[in-house]
């Protein structure tokens, strides 16, 4: 039978997209008894050279939303983050990051979810991941989505990516800092204690 471990190795050996991408990088982290999990879009450019997740302002975003700190959110025993698509899927015209390459999920997602049974707290970030894991239950936008977390709370929360790009999305919605994400520090503060 195959371990997560042999299953980390293959996804950090594929190379699906190869020539459809700059260059294949997979960027996973994982272990079986993580208590919570990460499911976002695709490594950008920073987290591409360096190969850790999250190694971006958006990472010091989500870890405040989090409530946790670098050394907690980078430990697999506890965090899981398993993204859409795990290589860096390149720029657009506009420079902007392209959308993660849809085979990587197709390829990868079940056996994490088969592997990663400890898990009590998923983050789906953004629309690719809420579309794959919610199905029927995406409520069509990113928006409508994160603002019907009570639909979804506590086992699983839907958040808009935390890239500055969404600032203006997170004033225009105080009901997301002043209620989701007390709610979400809340319950990572009982998984961690």
């Amino acid at each position: 039978m195959i371990t997560l471990d042999d299953l980390l190795s293959e996804i950090r050996a594929c190379r699906a997209c190869e020539g459809e991408i700059p260059e294949p990088r997979p960027v996973v982290q994982a272990a079986p008894q993580a208590k919570v999990r990460i499911v976002g879009q695709a490594p950008g450019t920073r987290v591409h050279a360096s190969g850790r997740p999250f190694t971006d302002p958006s990472g010091d975003r989500l870890r405040t939303w989090l409530g946790i700190d670098e050394g907690l959110f980078y430990d697999p025993d506890f965090l899981a983050i398993t993204p859409m698509g795990f290589c860096f899927p390149g720029l657009d015209a506009k420079g902007g990051d392209k959308p993660p390459r849809p085979r990587c999920a197709r390829l990868w997602q079940a056996h994490l979810d088969a592997k990663l049974k400890e898990v009590e707290m998923i983050f789906l970030i953004g629309g690719y991941a809420q579309k794959f894991f919610l199905g029927d239950r995406y409520k069509g936008s990113v928006t409508e989505t994160v603002a019907a977390w009570r639909e979804y709370a506590p086992r699983i929360i839907p958040l808009p990516h935390p890239s500055w790009r969404n600032n203006a999305w997170i004033k225009r919605h105080p009901w997301f800092e002043n209620e989701l994400i007390p709610m979400v520090q809340r319950n990572m503060k009982l998984l961690r204690d």
